[in-house]
């Protein structure tokens, strides 16, 4: 007698919209139209982030990926942020005040300042296109890394404005009042009206007029 091998079974893996968690086809692609709150110019709407981002990138750019992912503080991303991107500018500009601009220098001060910029469009803009694959968001104006290269600053404004506008506790959400159904009762039969006899095995039935 031969038995037929058993095969194991795999869990089911299907994608799930990020908004309302229901299960996706496999060849679902998000239509990526939606349009930003806020546009790439438009820094002086939230003045805290404006000056933030002006002063101190490093630091809004781990508010945005602590709000995007809040399994991650935002001191991890401020810290790489602020070794890459501002220490490679650091390093350009500490290469031409102390030791000047000549043939000598001017490979590092490249190096430092292509250094900050390669990782201004690959580390930050990794930021952004999660961000636009979650609220399905249009590039605005362009591509994320190219955004990132040429914009960097007000960049990282607009994905703060952007998050704060949609994930703000304080934006009165609709609500929907659900009222619940009346309380059914049921009542027993009336009294002037005689049950049926019962059968031998104890159950009881009782005939009423249609």
């Amino acid at each position: 007698m031969t038995s037929s091998p058993v095969s194991s079974t795999s869990p089911l893996r299907f994608l799930r919209c990020n908004e309302c968690g229901q299960p996706l086809p496999e060849d679902f692609e998000p239509p990526a139209d939606e349009p930003w709150t806020t546009g790439i110019f438009g820094c002086t709407e939230d003045t805290e982030s404006c000056w933030t981002g002006l002063f101190c990138p490093c630091v809004l750019f781990g508010r945005n990926v602590e709000k995007m992912r809040e399994d991650t503080p935002w001191t991890h991303p401020c810290i790489c942020h602020a070794v890459c991107i501002e220490g490679g500018v650091a390093l350009a500009a500490a290469t031409a005040v102390f030791h000047g601009i000549d043939p000598r220098t001017s490979f590092l001060i490249c190096e430092g300042l292509f250094f900050a910029w390669w990782m201004c469009g690959i580390y930050t803009g990794n930021l952004r296109q999660n961000l636009q694959k979650k609220y399905h968001l249009k590039n605005s104006p362009c591509e994320p890394c190219l955004v990132n290269c040429c914009l960097h600053w007000c960049a990282l404004c607009q994905e703060h404005r952007e998050m704060k506008n949609r994930l703000s506790d304080n934006v009165a959400m609709p609500m929907t009042v659900v009222n619940p159904p009346p309380v059914q009762e049921m009542n027993s039969a009336p009294e002037n009206q005689d049950p049926a006899p019962s059968s031998g095995n104890g159950t009881t039935m009782e005939m009423q007029a249609l």
